[in-house]
């Protein structure tokens, strides 16, 4: 699969004359993305270094850094990783005098993530809320993402969540990437999660 894809944007490069920049190469692993971009570069030169190839995340980052403050973020917001996210929600815990032995801090992190992939905000969970552990991740939840913002922190899911959010926003900046990718290719797209498939639809 990933062959036909290289083959299919060395087509367009090469025969089409079609600008690198207007094309889009999503892959799952940094790794792959890398082995991408030196495939393309064999089969066309150096002009491949002006597509976008890299990981769903890698994509979003970019889309930050681009509208960090339309995000309501500064330019120097940091990325957490999972153990960062862990001491946020036990920290949250602790402030709300919720006992950690009782709610684990860890089920709760992978509830919130779990959450963002399926594009379910703090709002629409409340919704879902029918017992206790429910009503604490929902709590749990809308504090995580008010300290994260009021700390400038994303954390991973959000490189997904916060460009669609910004699409969904302004149109204008939705348009604009949809000028400069014209061409989107993503590999291995049958293993895309909800996020991911609604991040790629809506360049479209």
């Amino acid at each position: 699969k990933t062959s036909v894809l290289t083959t299919k944007i060395a087509y367009l490069i090469k025969e089409k004359n079609v600008n690198p920049k207007n094309i889009l190469a999503i892959t799952f692993t940094n790794k792959a993305a890398k082995e991408m971009r030196q495939r393309i570069i064999k089969m066309v030169g150096n002009i491949a270094y002006d597509m976008q190839v890299s990981t769903f995340h890698s994509f979003g980052l970019r889309i930050v850094k681009e509208n960090y403050e339309k995000l309501g973020y500064e330019k120097n917001f940091t990325i957490i990783d999972s153990d960062d996210s862990l001491t946020v929600v036990k920290k949250i815990l602790k402030e709300m005098g919720i006992d950690s032995t009782r709610f684990n801090p860890k089920f709760i992190k992978n509830q919130i993530s779990s959450c963002k992939n399926e594009m379910v905000t703090p709002e629409k969970y409340k919704n879902l809320v029918n017992d206790e552990l429910s009503d604490i991740t929902y709590k749990v939840y809308k504090k995580y993402q008010d300290t994260l913002l009021r700390n400038n922190s994303l954390d991973f899911d959000d490189l997904l969540i916060k460009p669609i959010e910004l699409f969904n926003k302004y149109k204008e900046v939705l348009e604009n990437y949809q000028e400069l990718f014209k061409y989107v290719f993503i590999d291995e797209y049958q293993d895309s999660n909800l996020v991911q498939e609604y991040l790629m639809i809506a360049l479209s």
